[in-house]
């Protein structure tokens, strides 16, 4: 029994390596058919002509650059500007105004004084109207041309 067990094992270990080999060598056939069409691909490809390329696409960027920031330029502000002076003018500005330190005046002001009664809800009944709540006379009437 031991040995039908050891045999089957040893079947079985050949149908593997079969299976490798046939793996290997399939896998060896497409690198060689890849390889193949990559010298194919490749006799098209001229690297000078890509380094051409290259620098050119370098050269249209730096113009391309150029271009933006000669639209970007202020024509109000000098160019010699100093950002700390800036800065400086900025943080003068804050310590005479205050920023923060004291609320305006009329945030300070006190709210109104709400009434403390309110009309009475109607509650239904119709009241007659008096002289002073009677209705308007009525308009002339418009003249006809």
């Amino acid at each position: 029994r031991d040995q039908l067990m050891q045999q089957s094992f040893n079947m079985e270990s050949a149908v593997f390596a079969m299976d490798n080999v046939k793996n290997t060598m399939s896998t060896m056939q497409a690198m060689q058919d890849a390889n193949k069409a990559m010298k194919k691909q490749y006799k098209n490809v001229d690297i000078d002509k890509i380094y051409d390329i290259q620098d050119e696409m370098a050269d249209l960027m730096d113009q391309a650059n150029e271009v933006q920031e000669l639209m970007g330029r202020s024509y109000n502000m000098p160019d010699d500007l100093d950002e700390a002076d800036l800065e400086a003018e900025l943080d003068a500005l804050g310590d005479d105004l205050s920023f923060g330190e004291e609320m305006p005046s009329y945030l300070n002001d006190a709210e109104p004084a709400m009434p403390e009664l309110l009309p009475e809800a109607p509650d239904g009944s119709f009241r007659q109207p008096t002289e002073n709540t009677a209705a308007p006379a009525q308009a002339e009437p418009a003249l006809r041309m």
